[in-house]
């Protein structure tokens, strides 16, 4: 029987994966009820760091062999440029590693610069890792075609060499554009939306969508304030956000959300969790920091949108709490459709928010007379190669979905980002989306 010595350094850190994941199990089933709920919530986020970062060890360990081990047996090993390049990858691979940690230590009103770089070097480390693969995979079919199995020779040693110069060459290519797409201010994307049953009397009303500005390592107060700016400028009618406005507790981050209280629409602004709103352990100090911002948390309720030009004409509008809420056992919240609905007749419009679009999926199984669904989440998958993942695991990607004859599903693809300040494939976005009877 191999020992744990003998077992390759990858195959050690899918055991140490497994040994963190084993003990996440372990503290929900025999922790759960001896810590309170803010402690638990950070050892969660504790052992996710940790576990993101043992499977991290796997592929770091391939970018190591890949881009130091495969040079260091030829003449580069001999050149000046061969130790500052060594150190520069271990420094990329460390403050990608330390990304993770940044969510529990280094959150303020404005991004540090170490957490900027640490989460640059993480969306790097993604899409290196992607081409590393993929091209070591083009390599490996090249070799079965041409029938030349595992023979060594100088083709084969330049096309290796070749491999991991090409794919950091892509990697700092395609870094460098994600980083400027992201660093934009948010589109202003304007759609029409026909409501069923909503009155003529609210014809062309204007709702401005926001959606994942995740305020956190790399997302602060100068953002939000422009954002902020943005939506003014729109002069909306109703102002909505749909969940994962933040990554900390509300304390921590309380100066960086100051901004949100010039927020004035005439019919009010409302707001539902998202998934990340629970990992905070926070909920109910957000909910009422939030209120004191005139922003109206719909915890599983609803409330009257009445024109104003008309008392007698009003639609529903209800939230729901994140899905994630249940999975994380955070008491008193979880997905309550019911609750959500009560009083909301199918004789009126209903939009409900609902942060991610399986929730939306499962809304309208339940309740198919809902008109209209706003979501986010998805991120447009906020960068390559991540969008692919996103587009499968989500029934509704991003954009705007018809569902039957009288139900619309919009996704926001975010007006942020999560952590890596990057975008590929997709665009931060500000929604204007204006009601038509």
């Amino acid at each position: 029987m191999i020992s744990f010595k003998q077992l390759p350094l990858e195959a050690k850190a899918a055991v140490a994966a497994g040994v963190v994941f084993f003990s996440m199990m372990l503290s929900r089933s025999y922790l759960s009820e001896k810590l309170d709920l803010r402690m638990r919530h950070w050892l969660l986020r504790l052992q996710m760091a940790l576990f993101a970062n043992a499977l991290m060890l796997i592929g770091s360990l391939h970018v190591w062999k890949s881009t130091v081990t495969t040079f260091s047996r030829s003449s580069a090993a001999n050149s000046f440029c061969f130790m500052p390049w060594k150190i520069a990858v271990f420094m990329f691979l460390a403050l990608a590693h330390s990304s993770f940690f940044t969510l529990l230590f280094l959150v303020a009103e404005e991004p540090y610069f170490f957490s900027l770089a640490a989460y640059t070097c993480l969306g790097a480390y993604i899409i290196l890792i992607f081409f590393l693969f993929t091209l070591g995979s083009v390599e490996q079919a090249y070799k079965f075609l041409a029938g030349r199995g595992t023979k060594a020779g100088t083709g084969n040693k330049t096309r290796t060499a070749m491999k991991p110069v090409l794919a950091v060459m892509l990697t700092v290519v395609l870094t460098v554009v994600g980083l400027l797409n992201a660093s934009q201010p948010p589109t202003v994307n304007s759609v029409e939306i026909p409501v069923h049953k909503l009155p003529s009397t609210m014809n062309n009303l204007k709702v401005v969508l926001l959606s994942d500005i995740h305020l956190g390592p790399t997302v602060g107060k100068t953002k939000l304030a422009m954002i902020v700016r943005m939506v003014k400028a729109l002069k909306p009618d109703i102002t909505v956000i749909v969940g994962d406005l933040t990554d900390s507790e509300a304390e921590i981050i309380r100066p960086a959300v100051e901004p949100l209280g010039e927020l004035n629409s005439p019919l009010g602004t409302y707001f539902v969790t998202g998934n990340h709103e629970y990992y905070t352990s926070d909920v109910s100090n957000w909910f009422e920091l939030l209120k004191s911002f005139n922003i109206r948390p719909l915890h599983n309720e609803n409330v009257q949108i009445v024109s104003p030009k008309s008392s007698d004409d009003w639609f529903c509008l209800a939230g729901v709490d994140d899905i994630e809420a249940h999975v994380l056992r955070y008491s008193g919240h979880g997905m309550d459709l019911k609750k959500a609905l009560r009083g909301c007749s199918s004789e009126r419009a209903i939009v409900l928010l609902a942060h991610q679009p399986v929730a939306a999926k499962w809304a309208l199984q339940e309740r198919p007379d809902i008109n209209l669904i706003l979501s986010g989440h998805t991120h447009g998958g906020q960068i390559f190669p991540l969008n692919a993942g996103a587009y499968l695991l989500n029934p509704f990607f991003v954009g705007l979905y018809k569902v039957g004859q009288n139900t619309f599903v919009y996704v926001s693809p975010g007006t942020m980002y999560f952590g890596i300040p990057m975008r590929l494939g997709s665009r931060a976005e500000i929604t204007e989306i204006i009601l038509r009877s």
